[in-house]
């Protein structure tokens, strides 16, 4: 099911080589894609900006050219295919999705990725959480399965998932720590959730973690940082503990020995949010369980509004990626269309 009123060329951003920031092309003639089975069609109003699309922009993880960069966005559903299932979805339903190509005027996606919004959700809301929201949901419930009263470390507590973790542990009653490395980013975690935060640029911070601990150390580390902090992050750990490498902002993790690991019992994973969605019913589950959250902790939407660090206009999507990865940003990235 299609609207007369979708034009045929759309505007939006592509590369059609890796590299550095200047390889994203804004564009006006792209053609708007036509959705497939199983598919439908967004007008997108706001997507998000993951360190995952720098990823995909640099090279590091290979993709077929030309590209358009983007891994989620809130929009309204504009068509819909005629065949595959769309789970009801329909045409005027207000949505954030997880999918590809995002940075554009119209984007055509998996229904299966596709949750319906609440009708009293604020615009961008939904484009701030959907990704980022629900890695951290997953992670602190999959990845490590947080209690009440854990010790978690959160290595790049000011990032965009960073910040979620920040929220939700506090949420469900661990005790957080929380890394930054400039005073604006520490007090960012410090508003958000994080009990006691540590300068990973300045501090040991296994040492000040094991004072923080009485000497225990932490039950899991989620550390999005990388080369950076892995050390630290293990060493920070608590016997039987659990280190979650989230992401690599300072870049990959060097090789190391497995055996590091036998000391103390440590459990490390690489987790992608993808792996605990690979239904629909798992992607509903998560989605539902988050925007509930958001819906009725009004200190949580507070926080999801205040994560978000600046919104650009779909035509400077180069600058918003040189500013998260030259890390000048705090939090969320968006992307007006």
């Amino acid at each position: 099911m299609a609207s007369n009123s979708i034009p045929s060329i759309m505007k939006g951003v592509v590369i059609e080589k890796t590299g550095g920031p200047d390889v994203l092309q804004y564009k006006t003639d792209l053609p708007v894609p036509v959705p497939k089975d199983g598919e439908v069609l967004v007008k997108n109003e706001f997507i998000g900006i993951n360190f995952i699309d720098i990823n995909f922009r640099s090279g590091l993880y290979p993709i077929p050219l030309p590209y358009i960069p983007g891994v989620e966005a809130e929009g309204t559903i504009v068509s819909t295919s005629s065949s595959g299932q769309i789970y009801n979805l329909k045409p005027g339903d207000r949505v954030a999705y997880i999918g590809n190509g995002t940075y554009a005027e119209y984007s055509a996606c998996p229904a299966s990725k596709v949750y319906p919004l609440p009708p009293n959700l604020e615009p961008s809301i939904a484009a701030a959480a959907i990704s980022q929201g629900v890695t951290a949901l997953t992670f602190i419930n999959k990845s490590y399965h947080v209690q009440k009263d854990d010790w978690i470390l959160v290595q790049g507590a000011a990032g965009g998932v960073g910040l979620w973790l920040c929220q939700l542990l506090r949420a469900v009653g661990a005790k957080v720590i929380g890394t930054a490395r400039t005073d604006e980013k520490m007090k960012l975690a410090k508003k958000n959730g994080a009990e006691f935060v540590l300068n990973y640029s300045t501090e040991d911070v296994a040492a000040k973690v094991m004072d923080i601990t009485g000497g225990k150390g932490v039950a899991a580390v989620f550390d999005s940082i990388g080369l950076s902090t892995f050390s630290s992050s293990l060493q920070a750990l608590a016997q039987d503990g659990t280190m979650v490498s989230i992401g690599n902002t300072s870049g990959a993790v060097p090789p190391f020995k497995i055996t590091d690991l036998s000391a103390k019992n440590l459990r490390l994973l690489k987790p992608s949010v993808f792996g605990y969605l690979r239904t629909r019913e798992e992607f509903v589950r998560w989605a539902e369980r988050l925007f509930g959250l958001v819906a009725k902790d009004e200190e949580l939407r507070k926080g999801v509004k205040g994560m978000v660090w600046k919104t650009y206009e779909l035509q400077d999507a180069a600058k918003a990626h040189g500013d998260l990865e030259g890390r000048k940003s705090s939090g969320k990235l968006l992307l007006r269309v």
